[in-house]
């Protein structure tokens, strides 16, 4: 039995025991008041279970674990990864559920001494235990994180990853981009990746005069894809700029085809951007639908203090044909 299969079958016995499952829909962000980036929605069988970039157990396990059954009344549901001998941190993790299992995919740093790669772990169940496969997605790449499964509507599995560039083309800059290639099964990818989109505006600027690779570059970052199908097209929205800094947010690119390629608005720049002295550097988002089938987007972002990534919900509209988020925001909203 391979090793990412051998607990896949234990369950973590967790019942939801919220109240009031009829009240009004109704919230105000944070939507949970806990340390919770990158900030993923998996809806299953009518309700919604979220991970996210957080603080390990006092065990070791990685990627908490929370269970909704509307988007608004969130309990904690354990941790969903096992940890992996040698990791030292954990990034960003999604989850695909198909043909019964759930993959969990996600990066980590300190394996083998590496940097950030690309893993997959199996669970027969949303809450995990989710238990690492033993491989390394993309293993010619020295840095690779944010991995986004997406789905076709043929069926086809594709995966979006971020990775590092360090040579200019037309107006692209140094830094951090988003590729995508196709997976052949739920482990492996086909190694064909295309670029998605990579920096090249001002407001990507992730840190002037950064060492790295041996250089000094003006590094600039895109990175946390995540993609809608609407109206036969391909939106990938994406977060740019410093993850710490009032400059990250989010904006999109879209295509005719999953791989591509994939052109920038007319008005390219954020659609979800801060709101000085509220909602400090909102990004890396997911989407799902409320049980009314409103389309939601679910991010991070830093308190007006700073001294937490928080989990928020907005709507996301279209507007003859181009999205619109309505966010970020901190008072009370109705979500249908």
């Amino acid at each position: 039995m391979d090793e990412c299969l051998s607990l896949a079958g234990v369950q973590t016995g967790l019942k939801i025991t919220m109240s009031n499952l009829d009240a009004p829909l109704t919230y105000a962000n944070p939507v949970y008041d806990r340390y919770l980036a990158d900030p993923f929605v998996l809806r299953h069988e009518g309700l919604y279970y979220a991970y996210g970039t957080a603080p390990a157990s006092p065990e070791g396990w990685q990627f908490p674990v929370l269970r909704s059954p509307d988007l608004v009344r969130w309990e904690a549901a354990g941790y969903a990864l096992m940890p992996v001998t040698g990791a030292a941190q954990y990034w960003a993790p999604e989850v695909a559920h198909d043909s019964g299992m759930f993959y969990l995919y996600y990066s980590a740093a300190g394996i083998d001494g590496r940097d950030h790669q690309l893993r997959v772990a199996e669970s027969a169940a949303p809450t995990g235990p989710f238990i690492d496969c033993g491989r390394v997605l993309v293993p010619d790449q020295p840095f690779t994180i944010d991995a986004h499964p997406f789905r076709d509507a043929d069926g086809q599995w594709y995966l979006y990853y971020s990775q590092d560039f360090l040579t200019l083309e037309g107006d692209w800059r140094v830094g951090t981009g988003i590729v995508i290639d196709r997976l052949t099964d739920m482990r492996t990818l086909a190694g064909d990746p295309r670029v998605v989109i990579r920096p090249h505006a001002d407001w990507q600027l992730f840190e002037a005069q950064r060492p790295m690779y041996g250089a000094v570059y003006d590094w600039h970052t895109i990175e946390g894809a995540a993609t809608l199908l609407h109206a036969g097209r391909y939106y990938c929205f994406y977060s740019g700029g410093a993850w710490e800094r009032d400059n990250y947010g989010v904006a999109y690119v879209v295509a005719d085809h999953p791989l591509g390629p994939y052109t920038r608005p007319p008005l390219d720049g954020p659609l979800l951007r801060s709101i000085p002295g509220q909602v400090i550097g909102p990004g890396h988002n997911s989407f799902t639908a409320t049980p009314d089938g409103r389309t939601m987007i679910v991010y991070h972002a830093w308190d007006a203090a700073r001294t937490a990534r928080l989990m928020r919900i907005d709507p996301l509209e279209w507007r003859d044909g181009v999205p619109a988020m309505l966010g970020p925001t901190w008072t009370p909203q109705t979500l249908t």
